[in-house]
């Protein structure tokens, strides 16, 4: 590897791990919120909205629009798995602990495989059905010892959280000219439309404590991430990304625990072992596979 292409994938690798670390704040920002659910979905997605815009118009000009106007079906698919994984995060919060939403969620590039598989009949090989298998046995583990606050909406809108990521991730692969800072800043769009619908007059009932946490939520854990993670993760394999993407899960419930003393119980850190290390071996899996295949064509 040229000193070029290390320090790009060295700034790539540094950019997606400060994108977790963001992303991982969600849980312990959310909690400081006091206002209703809808208020802060609305609220949320707007602030993101107007975050994402700022950085595509500064970064792409004139070009931003056409981007926009590029997205065809797949973006705006894209746009709604997002939209519908950021609602149900924020609604799931109430409902279960931060530890148990993020494991269920790190399970959506397992899951995008199962999807690849079903629509485009992509190989889906012996090591991603073992890890599927252990991944599902860990949240089984989780699910059947929950301690603490959980109830079945949460554990559905966490599994909704999970699958949309995936079929936004069989999307970016199905339409390969989706762009995904654009799509996703119309994801935020329509998050902050379903919010402030839903939440009425209560949308602008909003102490200054939960703006400047909303403006957090908003953002630096979600628009700032988003910008984060899409620029680094174009300088390193997306199998690297994916795997140091799983710092979120670890991070997050890290921090609810050691701040604000959420604990999930032993348990859910057996079965949260189980799901993330089944994630990152096929991810680890997955890498080798790439790597050695120009060697076999060779």
């Amino acid at each position: 590897m040229s000193d070029g292409a290390a320090s790009q994938s060295t700034k790539g690798t540094l950019l997606v791990t400060a994108a977790a670390i963001c992303w991982s704040l969600g849980g312990l920002i959310a909690r400081q919120i006091q206002t209703e659910a809808w208020v802060t979905v609305g609220w949320r997605g707007a602030i993101a909205a107007v975050a994402l815009l700022i950085f595509l118009l500064i970064r792409d000009g004139r070009g931003t629009w056409t981007h926009f106007r590029n997205m065809g079906a797949g973006g705006i698919g894209v746009a709604i798995c997002f939209a519908a994984a950021s609602i149900s995060f924020v609604i799931a919060l109430q409902h279960a602990t931060v530890a148990l939403i993020l494991v269920v969620q790190s399970t959506a590039p397992l899951i995008a495989g199962l999807l690849a598989w079903i629509w485009m009949r992509e190989r889906l090989g012996l090591a991603r059905i073992v890890a599927m298998a252990v991944a599902f046995g860990g949240i089984l583990l989780m699910v059947a010892k929950a301690e603490g606050h959980a109830d079945l909406l949460g554990m559905s809108l966490s599994g909704v959280i999970a699958v949309s990521f995936a079929v936004a991730t069989v999307l970016t692969r199905r339409f390969a000219h989706v762009r995904m800072t654009p799509a996703t800043c119309l994801g935020t769009a329509i998050m902050g439309v379903i919010g402030f619908s839903l939440a009425g007059e209560l949308a602008f009932e909003v102490t200054g404590s939960d703006l400047f946490y909303l403006f957090l939520f908003g953002a630096v854990q979600l628009a700032i991430g988003l910008i984060l993670f899409t620029t680094g993760a174009r300088l390193i394999p997306a199998a690297k990304a994916a795997l140091i993407s799983l710092v979120e899960t670890v991070l997050g419930a890290f921090w609810v625990f050691v701040f604000l003393g959420e604990n999930p119980g032993i348990y859910a850190l057996y079965g949260g072992i189980l799901v993330v290390g089944a994630v990152a071996g096929n991810t680890l899996y997955d890498q080798r596979r790439a790597q050695r295949q120009p060697l076999n064509a060779a």
